[in-house]
């Protein structure tokens, strides 16, 4: 029972350690969020384009004219010595309304830029975030087989000074391990290339030192396949931001048909009457309204302006079908490499298992009687290997997991 309770709170205190990792990765997350320089660029693209709405919704400045003459044009009621013209321009009716919709379709769209560049980023990181545990981990892995070729190496040592093995097994146990060093110093180079790629992701400022869980969880994907195919179609970014660029174009053709049609003039003229002979105090003669009408006479060009945007639909839903296939074909590779990575775990960590009880028996031989020593190098060789492919096989199913979530347009780590 004793050994019961022990087992239980070793068990809660590892699951204790990876929420704890699982949440330190989304701290990251969110430090990327705020901090990344490029997806701060998408997010000012996208309050640039919401300052698009208010400029093309309004009408176009009233015009004031004045007409000062140098010559007064002499009147029954006196001569005309100043004139003052205001007048306004209103479109076709619908045509603001019209552009401001494509414009707030085309906020929209930008926003969906943003989000898909977030959920990039989110995806980069936590890419980053499992090399860097595979590479400390790997770098663990083989001190540990170190350890276990340096006592082998005593052994032998011992066992050569008693005249029961040869100096065969000093020397092949001496290549054995430069090979494992050498490889060693390669995975603990490359930390702290992975280190910089990791922060400058996060893009902070700020020295910290990058926590790594002892062991990755192995969390499996939340959804059917089925179900996150269908999430892909509706809920990815990309495909997010071609419709609203859909939906923005349905609304610029229809401002380019308004535009063909006629606008309106409204204006009211003010002329100043001056003193004149048989008038001793003058009279202004206030004159309104004035009304114009602007007629669109070159037909081809509101034409073309209708067709430019007509090939633009045309254009964007070919992009958009062209989209989804590449997409559903992206996630069938990933599902693939899901599952895949799913079944290396067991397999490897079976094989890891049966290879240190035949390591074990194996050693105890040596021990005894000096036999079986090519053979136990080789198994030490098969439990670094099946070790190192056991905790590949776990980060690429994260890796897998995360990717998925990416696809379906998700950032943080709701899945964990």
């Amino acid at each position: 029972m004793k050994h019961k309770t022990i087992y239980i709170s070793i068990l809660l205190l590892l699951l204790s350690s990876l929420v704890t990792a699982q949440n330190k990765l989304n701290g990251y997350l969110e430090t990327a969020a705020a901090n990344n320089p490029g997806l701060q660029a998408k997010f000012n693209e996208y309050m640039a384009a919401l300052e698009v709405a208010p400029q093309v919704n309004t009408l176009p400045d009233p015009q004031l004219a004045f007409a000062l003459f140098i010559s007064p044009v002499e009147t029954r009621v006196g001569p005309q010595q100043l004139k003052i013209s205001a007048s306004q321009f209103f479109p076709w009716f619908g045509t603001l309304d019209a552009l401001e919709k494509a414009a707030a379709e085309a906020a929209k769209a930008k926003y969906e830029q943003f989000e898909e560049a977030k959920s990039k980023l989110f995806n980069d990181v936590k890419a980053e975030y499992f090399n860097l545990y595979l590479n400390r981990k790997s770098s663990m892995i083989l001190k540990e087989n170190i350890r276990l070729l340096q006592s082998i190496q005593q052994i032998a040592t011992i066992k050569i000074e008693a005249g029961s093995a040869s100096m065969a097994d000093e020397y092949r146990l001496e290549m054995e391990l430069n090979e494992l060093k050498n490889e060693l110093a390669k995975v603990d180079d490359n930390q702290a290339a992975l280190e910089t790629g990791f922060k400058n992701l996060l893009h902070n400022d700020e020295a910290f030192n990058i926590e790594l869980p002892d062991s990755l969880w192995e969390t499996n994907f939340a959804h059917s396949k089925s179900a996150a195919l269908d999430s892909v179609r509706l809920k990815n970014h990309r495909l997010l931001e071609l419709d609203m660029k859909q939906a923005a174009l349905t609304y610029r053709k229809e401002a380019a048909t308004h535009e063909g049609k006629p606008g309106f003039k409204v204006g009211i003229d003010y002329t100043v009457i001056g003193k004149g002979d048989n008038n001793l105090s003058g009279k202004d003669a206030l004159i309104f309204p004035s009304v114009g009408i602007s007629i669109p006479l070159y037909r081809n060009k509101y034409k073309a302006m209708v067709n430019e945007v007509a090939y633009l639909e045309t254009a964007n839903r070919l992009a958009a079908s062209d989209k989804a296939n590449s997409l559903e074909t992206l996630f069938e590779k990933s599902w693939n490499e899901y599952t895949d990575a799913d079944r290396r775990i067991a397999l490897n960590g079976q094989q890891l298992e049966l290879a240190r009880k035949t390591l074990n028996v194996l050693e105890s031989e040596y021990v005894t009687s000096g036999n079986n020593f090519e053979e136990l190098l080789r198994i030490e060789r098969k439990v670094l290997q099946y070790h190192l492919a056991f905790e590949i096989a776990k980060t690429d199913k994260q890796a897998a997991v995360a990717f998925l979530n990416y696809l379906m347009g998700k950032g943080l780590n709701h899945d964990l």
